[in-house]
């Protein structure tokens, strides 16, 4: 009966302020499942792989990179390991390439959830003011004081419901739009990082190659 009440007090705009929540609260869910996953498999992974790497065992590397292709640093490590003897600067390249690939699933949801945080105060607003005329409309001048005045004012203190309602949900959004901003900045820094020392790792193993080459002739 309360949430009826409400919704029968912040009128027609509490609907798409629902579908809103609603809609958020699914992605919500569905991001959190993603950095969970992320951040507690991506270290370990990482490190193996390196360590792997650093002892010229790259089949064991890219075998392992292969079971955990659904990690966003795995399918940029694996982008530049399959490249057919690149270069250093190729190698680079690869990396840099795959990491700006994966940066729209990083950040998936992102522009909705600040849509959300836009449009739900505003929507709220709205209400309030579609709720004021309906309570100003029903008012007589002659009738200051009269029974009609008691209900304009319950029907503004009504009214409000909808504004408190829409910034109820964007502060509910923008809480959770804040962290996985935060997440995936450390992320795209996680990223750099374990490229360069991939990058560095590929280099020494190409230099070496080329002082034996180099040698045999």
């Amino acid at each position: 009966m309360v949430i009826k009440n409400l919704f029968e007090a912040g009128g027609v705009v509490m609907w798409p302020l629902l579908a809103f929540s609603v809609l958020a609260v699914a992605l919500i869910i569905e991001r959190i499942r993603f950095w969970v996953k992320i951040n507690t498999r991506q270290n370990r992974v990482v490190r193996d792989v390196l360590n792997l790497y650093r002892l010229n065992n790259v089949v064991g590397a890219m075998d392992k990179l292969q079971k955990n292709a659904d990690l966003p640093i795995a399918r940029i490590f694996l982008t530049a390991l399959e490249l057919e003897e690149p270069t250093p600067e190729e190698f680079r390249l690869a990396l840099e390439s795959e990491a700006q690939a994966e940066i729209p699933l990083l950040k998936r949801f992102q522009n909705f959830f600040d849509t959300i945080i836009s449009l739900a105060p505003l929507l709220g607003l709205l209400g309030t003011v579609l709720g004021l005329i309906v309570s100003f409309a029903s008012l007589n001048i002659g009738d200051v004081g009269g029974t009609k005045t008691a209900g304009v004012t319950a029907g503004i203190s009504e009214a409000l419901v909808s504004t408190a309602s829409g910034l109820v949900v964007a502060i509910f959004v923008l809480l959770f739009a804040n962290t996985f901003r935060g997440l995936y900045q450390r992320q795209i820094a996680l990223i750099q990082e374990y490229g360069g020392q991939l990058e560095l790792l590929y280099r020494r193993r190409y230099e070496r190659g080329d002082r034996a080459y180099a040698s045999a002739r």
